[in-house]
């Protein structure tokens, strides 16, 4: 059968489906004839950057994935990692920068959609969720108006899909004043035994379309998300999806439900490029072809061609294999469910993927060739050159400690984000241990007395533009760090690398910088990365965002009563700090944020100081020895004191003793792999002889007493005041 084509293809066409001269010359040389119109659409979206990492491939393939607890790594839609008695936490983190800066609240929204659909497709049912925004100055006249959107698409979806939004950050820089980002986690619990993968089995089996219709809502937008911003944007509103909940949270009952029945041989999520995604890779991971028939796809609009159909983002929709005997079975779940069901194409022995269309052949290509031959590029990239190293004596000391410290507790990065998780349901499904706020997020495992997973999410941009492999490392170092806090044991990661456009050697110098550190980090902590993201071209006219490979993970306490929390000093404790003296300003906050500068290194990360300390950390916690715990990042240990102190309406008196000279380096300094730790003051000696058998530095700071911060002779604040400022900034600015 001929294909039909009623289209011309102009070069112009090919370049506005963000396809290169070169690039459609081997579409050209694959098929042996000019595509169509729906075919040229469907290559655009197999060959976008956002679905086949041509850019990226290559420096991916270098990170850890594997490690003795990963049933399932990179390749599907979430990592899959065992938590023991034959439960596993599955999960992954996913970008929805571009839609989310044309429109806030479905960008966001759909976003959180997306990444729950990609857990509870593998059969598990979603605990929790997290978010890493970031956005453009405060000042800058687009900000408030993104912030309100996107927090509100966050939360009107997560909360009425029901699921726990448990952390997550929020920052603000210029540098994302034309491209934010919206970065959604999600993490469910399965059986082991129980995981559905997305490989098409055997041969004329039915390919059924599950969920809600398919309409014009986000056609291109996985090609959009792979192309830079101009003047045109708002042009670019209809490429956004819109998202229901309520439909999602029929699909995911529907879709569980279904699985128990042994209908399922494979089933995937339509996200990014819709049917044509989902089914070229179901085909061509199983070696088999697809026939899709596209008269039979539930639409809620009016003359939809096969480009629209194919290329249609339209949400909370799946794809499956059925096991044809249980057809009439799985029919009746979806419409108890009120959802839709359809059988739209089979599988076939041949490699094809044909589509037809009102009687018409609209595509027929080699189908392992769409994604596997897809371009793979090894781009020339320039590695950052360090700054000049920056000795604390070289840096000013404030004038005024107490101002210092205000300021910087009540600034637009360092101030409480109670504003935004306030319009997230954080409680729902009866099991978070600890609301956002502290070091991570701590959810209960059902039908365990004590069991308990924790989640946290991180990444300090300005490290990585001052130094990629440092910044790459410093973010697993932290994420690690965030859930060791908790007492949890760190058992692994997902990654969403946001940069700017890879064609350039600099920002690509930047990404290939950052998944080498991010690679050792994950190496040296026993942390593999199980599932991730790639998004690129994250760049408004030419002026990249700053670089942020984000990274999330996932730890498990066998106990969560032994938890530690940032917020539960009790007065008497004893105040250790675990790890070294600070000494490194540069790249830090209070540069920026009170100097006004960005100068100097990214603070070097001993990923074997992090393993040592950390290990000795979590095991004082599991051995009831600490009463609070808080690690040492952004600010440095005096903005770790002060969010312990608000946190617990405490207040702490603390000597620096013989650091004279150099405090201000001790206080504000973001050197690596340290926490303060508070403890029961009959235990505190204890405590330090096990850091010293250990080979743990520590130094002793103080006690929990009175109702102020004071640090002698340089600070001496209520934490009420602190705390005044620390809630303050965020309600303001959003008034």
């Amino acid at each position: 059968m001929t294909i039909s084509n009623t289209i011309q293809i102009t070069p112009e066409l090919v370049a506005s489906h963000g396809l290169k001269p070169d690039e459609y010359q081997r579409i050209l040389d694959l098929i042996g004839r000019e595509p169509s119109f729906t075919e040229l659409g469907i290559f655009s979206a197999m060959w976008n950057e956002h679905c086949s990492y041509k850019s990226s491939k290559k420096w991916l393939r270098t990170l850890p994935t594997k490690g003795p607890r990963v049933i399932q790594g990179p390749g599907e839609n979430a990592g899959v990692v065992d938590i023991d008695d034959g439960d596993v936490v599955v999960f992954k983190m996913e970008s929805h920068n571009h839609p989310s800066y044309i429109e806030p609240y479905q960008g966001a929204a759909t976003g959180v959609g997306g990444i729950l659909r990609d857990v509870f497709t593998m059969g598990a049912r979603p605990i929790a969720a997290m978010n890493a925004l970031r956005f453009g100055a405060p000042d800058h006249p687009k900000t408030k108006h993104l912030v309100s959107g996107v927090v509100a698409g966050v939360g009107g979806y997560g909360n009425s899909f029901g699921v726990p939004t448990v952390g997550g950050e929020v920052e603000f820089d210029p540098r994302y004043n034309g491209n934010i980002l919206v970065n959604a986690f999600a993490a469910g619990l399965a059986k082991s035994d129980g995981i559905f993968l997305s490989e098409a089995k055997g041969v004329g089996l039915p390919v059924v379309y599950l969920g809600a219709k398919t309409g014009r809502d986000g056609v291109g937008g996985a090609t959009m998300a792979s192309a830079e911003f101009d003047e045109s944007i708002e042009e670019k509103r209809p490429t956004v999806q819109v998202g229901d909940p309520f439909t999602e949270k029929c699909l995911l009952e529907a879709c569980l439900e279904l699985m128990k029945t042994g209908a399922v041989i494979a089933i995937q999520d339509m996200g990014a490029a819709g049917l044509t995604c989902s089914a070229v890779e179901m085909g061509a991971k199983g070696d088999l072809g697809i026939e899709l028939y596209l008269d039979k796809v539930p639409v809620r609009e009016e003359r939809m061609t096969a480009y629209e159909m194919m290329l249609s983002e339209s949400q909370e929709r799946m794809l499956m294999v059925l096991e044809p005997a249980k057809e009439e079975v799985a029919k009746a779940i979806f419409v108890k469910w009120g959802l839709d069901f359809a059988i739209v194409g089979k599988t076939t022995d041949d490699l094809r993927f044909r589509v037809m269309h009102q009687g018409e052949q609209v595509a027929n290509l080699p189908i392992k060739d769409l994604g596997d031959q897809a371009p793979e590029y090894d781009r020339p990239w320039i590695e950052s050159n360090g700054r000049a190293p920056l000795p604390a004596a070289q840096v000013a000391a404030p004038d005024d400690y107490n101002a210092t410290l205000l300021k910087l507790v009540g600034s637009a990065n360092q101030s409480s984000r109670r504003w935004v998780w306030e319009q997230y349901d954080t409680l729902i499904q009866g099991n978070s241990l600890q609301l956002p706020g502290g070091d991570a997020g701590v959810v209960r495992v059902e039908g365990h007395a004590s069991k308990a997973l924790a989640f946290s999410s991180d990444v300090t941009p300005r490290y990585v533009e001052a130094n990629p492999y440092e910044g790459g490392k410093q973010a697993v170092a932290e994420c690690w760090r965030n859930i060791v806090a908790t007492g949890a044991e760190p058992l692994a990661a997902t990654d969403n690398l946001n940069f700017g456009n890879p064609e350039k050697p600099e920002i690509m110098g930047q990404l290939v910088g950052a998944i080498k550190g991010i690679g050792e980090a994950c190496k040296a902590l026993d942390f593999p990365i199980v599932s991730g993201n790639v998004s690129l071209y994250n760049e408004t006219n030419g002026v990249a965002i700053l670089p942020t490979p984000t990274i999330a993970g996932v730890g498990l306490l066998p106990d969560w009563k032994k938890m530690a929390k940032i917020g539960s000093a009790k007065d008497g404790d004893v105040l250790i700090m675990v790890g070294t003296d600070g000494s490194h300003l540069g790249s830090s906050i209070y540069l920026r944020d009170i100097l006004d500068t960005i100068d100097g290194p990214a603070p070097e990360v001993d990923l074997v100081a992090e393993r040592r300390n950390g290990d000795f950390v979590r095991s004082i916690i599991r051995n009831g020895q600490v009463t609070a715990c808080h690690d040492i990042s952004s600010g440095g240990l005096v903005l770790a004191l002060a969010e312990m102190a608000m946190s617990s309406s405490k207040g702490f008196k603390v000597s620096l003793k013989e650091q004279r000279g150099l405090d201000h380096a001790l206080l504000f300094g973001e050197d690596q792999a340290r926490y303060v730790i508070a403890v029961p003051a009959d235990l505190a000696n204890f405590v330090k002889a096990g850091a010293e058998n250990a080979g743990v530095p520590f130094r002793t700071l103080g006690t929990v007493e009175g109702d102020k911060i004071v640090v002698d002779g340089l600070i001496d604040l209520p934490v009420a005041d602190l705390t005044k400022a620390h809630e303050g900034w965020f309600p303001g600015f959003m008034a």
